[in-house]
């Protein structure tokens, strides 16, 4: 079971990233004449709604390593499926971030001319990775990426609840699709949107061994750590607000309708 999970997110997570980094390839390649921020964002979302169809029905379209953590926590899945999940998940994001770098490869050295850097007017490692915006402090871009996942997970809540208004089983892939498109469209100034650990870490280790550097690791404060910390504490804090405020106060699809034949006897 493991292995068919772990073989099965590599799929999924190479097929996912292979989407939303491209988009990113191209805009920041084509200098803004080959797409724009929104090409970006609607990628990303193509490719987690179209990841989510391919791996619902054998993995439950564990992508976010984020979710899969407080998955475990909650105690919703064993210590090897956490681990089987996590390492598909890194696998293919970090062969994803191989791809790109291979579709773009040729682009990518004529637009540095050899020189591949963090930052400066022909910085690229943004393509695979994500960075604090120059004016975001550290606090700040913590609590952003925090926020962005408690939308994240709260969202997918909502989609999945069956003792709330549910979506459908075939539209639940389309619907969280279009919650990662809304995150990037209203929460992706200040950091880039990164809320999932598997998504960023590992095409940042690829960075840095493909000819980036530790400077993918060292630069804006180290900046690396806050999009794998910050999402796994935006997700459990976003399932305590949702017990909380949602969860709490509702009742299986079974009991809602017992209570309203009973207030129908009583009306009768």
């Amino acid at each position: 079971t493991a292995t068919r999970i772990l073989l099965t997110l590599f799929s999924v997570l190479l097929f996912t990233q292979v989407f939303g980094l491209s988009s990113v390839a191209q805009v920041v390649l084509g200098k803004g004449s080959t797409g724009q921020y929104l090409s970006i964002n609607l990628a990303f979302g193509i490719g987690v709604t179209l990841g989510i169809y391919a791996a619902g029905g054998v993995t439950g379209a564990h992508m976010n390593a984020a979710i899969t953590i407080t998955q475990y926590v909650l105690g919703n899945i064993s210590g090897p499926s956490l681990v089987a999940y996590i390492i598909g998940q890194f696998l293919g994001s970090f062969i994803a971030a191989a791809t790109v770098f291979g579709v773009y490869y040729d682009a990518i050295y004529h637009y540095t001319n050899g020189s591949l850097t963090v930052t400066g007017p022909t910085a690229t490692a943004m393509i695979f990775a994500t960075y604090a915006a120059p004016n975001v402090t550290v606090q700040g871009a913590f609590f952003t990426e925090f926020m962005a996942t408690v939308m994240l997970i709260l969202g997918v809540l909502v989609i999945h609840d069956e003792k709330n208004n549910a979506a459908t089983k075939g539209a639940q892939p389309m619907l969280t699709g279009m919650l990662v498109l809304g995150i990037g469209l209203g929460m992706g100034l200040n950091t880039g949107y990164a809320i999932n650990p598997s998504r960023d870490l590992p095409p940042r280790i690829f960075t840095a061994i493909a000819g980036w550097g530790m400077d993918v690791f060292t630069t804006e404060h180290s900046w690396w750590w806050i999009p794998v910390t910050a999402p796994i504490l935006g997700c459990l804090a976003g399932v305590l607000i949702y017990k909380l405020f949602i969860g709490f106060h509702n009742c299986p699809a079974h009991e809602t309708e017992n209570e309203k034949e009973q207030e129908g006897m009583e009306a009768s």
